[in-house]
């Protein structure tokens, strides 16, 4: 027989179970807190941009007349050389860091817009002015070796990296954790509910016998208790057959 579920008996296995769903959703919401505000580090983000000047030199030849794709071309170049070992033993040597090349790497972002002459270097890490020192280091040292690495003397700090007075870690995002595990916790609330209610194969009801047993109730029987009205138990009387 197919079984059908109404909008009412799903709302019905809700309400039934409806304190074990709000207390693991509690339960999961200020564990995903707890969690972003106590367990996770913070990590603050520093950016420079930098600018390619679109100036030509006597001793490079590598400014074509479309200068805007000829740019694009050269900061795509710029990008790999800017997280390159040769940038970057030297942005560790200045500072003294505690990291090796691939360490540093993964901290950097390179980023640039479609045909802008513009590009910006972002660094993360769990010290704002560390992220900030190794940002302006990587920019300087950058701007001094492109010199020897491609002959040419077109790039400038648009915009250094600055401290502010209070900053603020770009992760974790607290407040989005915690809707997460809000989230997560709810669906999961629910699916057990749900699943309990599907595991429970005992019969409550007179329609959930009759639909059992295919047979049609005549009549229910109920059981007083010595002192009480109300009926207590109920005894279900069916016949086979219409």
């Amino acid at each position: 027989m197919e079984e059908t579920i109404s909008l009412q008996e799903l709302f019905g296995v809700i309400k039934k179970r409806l304190i074990m769903i709000i207390s693991i959703t509690v339960l999961a919401t200020v564990i995903a807190g707890v969690i972003s505000y106590l367990f996770l580090t913070p990590i603050y983000q520093s950016s420079t941009q930098l600018l390619v000047n679109q100036k030509e030199t006597k001793d490079s030849s590598i400014y074509q007349n479309n200068q805007v794709q000829t740019n694009v071309q050269l900061i795509n170049t710029y990008n790999v050389i800017i997280k390159s070992q040769a940038i970057l033993d030297e942005v560790i040597k200045q500072l003294n860091l505690d990291y090796s090349v691939a360490e540093l790497t993964n901290k950097i972002t390179v980023a640039s817009e479609t045909n802008s002459q513009v590009f910006t270097v972002s660094v993360q890490d769990k010290d704002p002015e560390q992220a900030q020192a190794i940002t302006n280091t990587i920019a300087n040292v950058f701007q001094e070796q492109i010199k020897k690495i491609m002959s040419v003397n077109n790039v400038t700090v648009l915009a250094k990296a600055e401290l502010g007075d209070n900053p603020s870690p770009i992760k974790p995002n607290k407040k989005l954790n915690v809707a997460i595990g809000f989230a997560v916790g709810l669906m999961l609330s629910v699916g057990i509910a749900f699943l309990l209610e599907f595991l429970d194969n005992t019969v409550k009801t007179e329609k959930q016998l009759e639909e059992l047993l295919e047979l049609p109730i005549l009549g229910v029987i109920s059981e007083v208790s010595q002192g009480n009205v109300e009926p207590k138990l109920k005894k279900f009387k069916l016949r086979k057959g219409a």
